[in-house]
């Protein structure tokens, strides 16, 4: 079910700057909730979401095969909780805060400097010895197959 609504939502989706990032169905065998969560090169507007809502739910009522409850559909851009899940997010993010967890549990937080297609570099700072309280600015090349979750850092300064 979850693959033919993403398939939907995807060609649906007309400007080449925004993309599908997640469909998420939950709910019981009486209602259905599925929430499709949307994002552009340059984020996402509420129109976008009113439009790719009305264009989805016309299209899951004429194929009723798709979702067989009744349902609510919810169409969205992902929040600042909302890890990042595209490589193409992270672009737009250049100069942000982030806090990274790796693979392997460890973490990483600091300003994101660049992104490929293989990976992001981030600019942190370490302290220079145990002892001192100085601290550098130090770059490092993350891999995105080392990135579990990536989240962007909301700065109130």
């Amino acid at each position: 079910m979850s693959t033919s609504i993403t398939e939907m939502a995807a060609s649906l989706l007309k400007e080449p700057h925004l993309f599908l990032v997640e469909v998420v169905i939950s709910g019981n065998r009486v209602q259905k909730k599925v929430v499709v969560i949307i994002d552009g090169d340059n984020g996402a507007t509420i129109e976008d979401c009113a439009k790719l809502s009305r264009a989805l739910s016309a299209k899951l009522d004429e194929e009723e095969d798709s979702i067989p409850e009744k349902y609510t559909l919810e169409v969205t851009t992902p929040g600042v909780d909302f890890p990042l899940k595209l490589k193409r997010q992270y672009k737009k993010h250049i100069g942000r805060g982030f806090k990274i967890t790796l693979t392997d549990k460890s973490q990483v937080k600091g300003k994101l400097i660049s992104t490929s297609d293989e990976s992001i570099e981030i600019e942190f700072e370490e302290k220079t010895d145990k002892k001192s309280k100085k601290k550098e600015m130090k770059t490092m090349e993350l891999p995105f197959d080392m990135i579990d979750k990536a989240f962007v850092q909301i700065s109130f300064k």
